[in-house]
């Protein structure tokens, strides 16, 4: 096997267009989020969690403009790793790419523990060895290039839209759902303001999927118009989703049922007497955290392979495949840490520690978005303020355990960035 080891660092291959773009960013966030976020998000707010998923589709809205301003700007593999680097120093882009890595690999293992609970009837430890075999086909997958991840996600999101469509129908058409469950407008602030910003910082593990389109500047056709265009159509597409599939649930089971459970779309349909579409609904969750997973494993092997090129990571990273044009030491690299995590961690801890990490990641990526040039800039600035604030606020109301597991993991990364200059130095 032939690998890069010297010369120019080379590039990825310009083959994606608009759709492809789109359809990744749908792949990546119709994972876990839309059958697994809402128990937890009811725990937090009741009905409330309404409220909590616009709060976070605002705030994923201006993130994403954010991303796609500075991702017309610089085009390359990386997303805000790069992004703060360029306008606010190497710092605080390794702060962004380092909270991106943790931030999303704890989202790969959560996508992959979902697969296993659902796809797979049994005890943990086997439902784990199923998640560990996801992790490892799609990493094996994603090796062998970027065009063949495209035409699986196109797959992966078109059975997910079907099995969520057969579900609303059903819950629809069947006995039991009522407009009471929704418990009317004071049912909105159940979770007072404190659970209501929790729960929009445990519903943005869902959106956070965006990120993934930045992070292919290299792989994007014409990126300057399309990435700023795909990233806003699949946001405005996935909100539209996840609202209608929110008030569903809602209208099913109401929130006292489904807060805190794993599997909130199969309570509602159990709420309705349609325990016969369990099944569908099965299939779709595995279907949709496989396409997470794999959509989430290209994107942390980008900017892992961006951080390999700045020497932010061992140089080993930034490895590009002759053949392929693939980040393949990266993705190697992430398969074998999830595959730990996978058989260790707890499911719901992920999805806290995962936000925390990626808000974060979006603070620095609006902070970087306010510094740019009037030649590049299509927002107004003060929409970028609105952004940092978002998304330190939500940060700041996630569960405890999740925030300090967050800020000790990215701690410990700037400490070992400082120690690691340090001896180049002395050297």
């Amino acid at each position: 096997m032939q690998v890069v080891t010297a010369g120019p660092p080379p590039e990825l291959s310009r083959r994606l267009g608009l759709a492809d773009a789109v359809v990744i960013g749908l792949g990546s966030m119709m994972g876990a989020g839309i059958f697994v976020v809402f128990g937890p998000a009811a725990e937090a707010a009741g009905t409330g969690m309404i409220v909590a998923l616009l709060i976070a589709a605002v705030i994923a809205y201006l993130n994403a403009i954010a991303s796609a301003q500075l991702a017309a700007q610089y085009p390359t593999s990386g997303g805000t790793y790069v992004f703060g680097r360029e306008r606010l120093g190497p710092w605080w882009g390794f702060a962004a790419g380092w909270a991106f890595v943790i931030g999303k690999t704890a989202s790969c293992a959560a996508m992959a523990m979902t697969f296993g609970e659902y796809a797979v009837p049994g005890p943990d430890w086997v439902q784990r060895l199923a998640a560990v075999g996801a992790v490892v086909a799609l990493t094996s997958l994603n090796y062998r290039g970027v065009t063949r991840t495209v035409g699986l996600t196109r797959i992966i999101v078109a059975l997910t839209l079907l099995a969520l469509i057969v579900i609303l129908v059903g819950i629809a058409a069947g006995s039991g759902g009522s407009t009471a469950n929704l418990g009317g407008w004071d049912g909105l602030h159940n979770g007072g303001f404190y659970g209501t910003l929790q729960a929009a910082g445990l519903m943005f593990f869902a959106f956070a999927g965006y990120a993934r389109i930045a992070t292919m500047g290299e792989e994007v056709v014409d990126p300057q118009r399309n990435i700023p265009r795909a990233i806003l159509v699949a946001l405005g597409l996935i909100v539209v989703i996840y609202l209608t599939v929110g008030l569903a649930v809602l209208y099913a089971a109401g929130p006292d049922r489904i807060a805190g459970t794993a599997a909130p779309l199969t309570e509602a349909l159990d709420a309705v007497d349609l325990e016969s579409l369990t099944g569908v609904a099965r299939v779709g969750a595995s279907v949709a955290a496989l396409g997470a997973l794999l959509a989430l494993i290209a994107g942390i092997g980008r900017t892992a392979l961006a951080m390999g090129r700045h020497r932010d990571l061992p140089g080993w990273f930034a490895s590009v495949h002759t053949t392929y044009r693939v980040p393949h030491h990266a993705e190697m690299a992430l398969a074998v840490i999830v595959c730990a995590l996978v058989l260790t961690v707890d499911l719901r801890g992920m999805i806290g520690f995962s936000s925390f990490g990626v808000l974060l990641y979006y603070a620095i990526a609006n902070a970087s978005a306010f510094t740019q040039d009037p030649a590049y800039r299509r927002w107004p600035r003060w929409l970028n303020l609105l952004g940092v604030a978002g998304c330190l606020v939500v940060a700041a109301t996630l569960p405890p355990a999740s925030i300090l597991a967050g800020a000790a993991a990215l701690v410990i990364g700037l400490i070992g960035r400082y120690v690691v200059i340090s001896r180049r130095r002395v050297s």
